[in-house]
């Protein structure tokens, strides 16, 4: 039996890596789950799923998941903070860590994870777009498996040939094409942009998400950390990948070879996929994720992100050519511009503004070396910085 810890298990990543793992009861066992605040639902998959262990990321939501399960029979040890987070990453039993905590909150279990060698199935981008050589480094060091749950990534793994790590060029492909939906936003008038609702940004015509990833869809933010987050996990610069928008995200990612094949993956968009190939690779099983019908589909359709539209995207392409602490920058910007939006403190333009004035005024520094307190600090530098500039101007 496969021992699995979800790290954000009330999330859409982690209801549907819950689902995958029921269709499988002879193979994995819960044996963590973890959550921020939730304390009602996380105490309710505690008593369907049985783990030996629970956390809160929240101490005070700890304590109401604690009262939540006594008297529960073999009830599991809750924990709390960071510290109980990165322990149930660590655990001995723990053989595979779902990352799928949202935002820099996520980069210290998913560091934990990686330290301890577990198989690491990421969906935290912010692990790498932070921390990209410490995390790196410390899955080398251990001999951790690193397989991406974000659907474009795992498309981008499945085409790719054995061996990628030698470099990309080494096994003859030319460019890695990341796929985007172009969000509820691709057709609208750039002036119309200004008048956008929280609510509007959070209606993905595709992918049902949290608000926040929803709104970084919105600005394809998404995808620039996905392109930051790519040069990580398949050793190559920016200069190597083209985004391309493909409103019905059947195709979920494309490698282009040197003798002219295209390489795609497809399928209905349901993150089970990724999570089941992640779960069961190097083999294949069951997602419960409806097989695709080419027929009924009927088109595929594809066109360049428009930078008029999407300034967030070329802030992260930017970014990424710059290296150092400039993609921590920008993530850092991003989620105090997006959190204000939907507070309703910054207007949807406002979000790329915001996180262009924070890159300007932020001094570029070296990460090579850091550690993880000083990247959190650097961090918590650029949030403060985002903050004072939400607070001096009308954005």
């Amino acid at each position: 039996m496969i021992g699995v810890a979800i790290l954000g298990s009330t999330g859409s990543i982690g209801l549907s890596t819950l689902d995958v793992l029921a269709r499988h009861p002879e193979r994995f066992r819960v044996v963590a789950l973890t959550a921020n605040r939730n304390a009602e639902q996380l105490a309710e998959q505690c008593r369907r799923y049985r783990p030996a262990y629970a956390a809160m990321a929240d101490p005070a939501a700890a304590r109401v998941l604690q009262s939540l399960l006594a008297g529960m029979p073999d009830a599991p040890e809750v924990l709390s903070g960071v510290e109980g987070l990165e322990q149930v990453a660590a655990l001995p039993d723990a053989h595979y860590v779902m990352a799928a905590i949202v935002g820099a909150a996520g980069l210290p279990p998913s560091l934990a994870a990686a330290r301890a060698g577990k198989r690491v199935l990421l969906a935290n981008k912010e692990a790498l777009v932070m921390a990209g050589a410490l995390f790196m480094d410390a899955v080398a060091a251990s001999g951790a498996e690193l397989l991406p749950i974000d659907s474009e990534h795992n498309a981008i793994f499945q085409c790719l040939p054995t061996g990628f790590h030698a470099g990309l060029a080494q096994v003859g492909v030319e460019r890695i094409l990341l796929t985007a939906s172009g969000g509820p936003f691709r057709d609208w008038p750039v002036e119309r942009l200004a008048t956008v609702t929280p609510e509007q940004a959070c209606a993905h015509p595709v992918w049902s998400m949290g608000r926040k990833i929803s709104v970084d869809s919105a600005t394809l933010m998404n995808k620039g950390l996905e392109v930051i987050e790519a040069c990580w996990l398949f050793g190559t610069g920016p200069e190597r990948i083209t985004v391309v928008v493909h409103p019905q995200s059947t195709v979920h990612s494309l490698v282009q070879y040197k003798d002219g094949s295209v390489l795609a993956e497809l399928g209905n968009p349901d993150m089970r996929t990724p999570i089941a190939h992640a779960l069961a690779w190097p083999e294949r099983f069951d997602s419960g994720v409806a097989p695709l019908d080419l027929v009924a589909l009927g088109r595929l359709d594809f066109q360049a992100p428009d930078p008029g539209r999407f300034p967030c995207l070329r802030l992260a392409f930017e970014s990424a050519r710059a290296g150092g602490s400039a993609p921590l920058v920008l993530n850092a910007a991003n989620e105090i511009a997006v959190a204000a939006f939907l507070d309703g403190r910054v207007s949807f333009p406002g979000i790329a503004r915001v996180v262009e004035e924070t890159l300007a005024a932020s001094l570029e520094q070296s990460v090579v070396g850091q550690d993880l307190a000083g990247l959190v600090a650097l961090d918590q530098r650029a949030r403060a910085t985002a903050e004072q500039l939400i607070a001096k101007q009308a954005v």
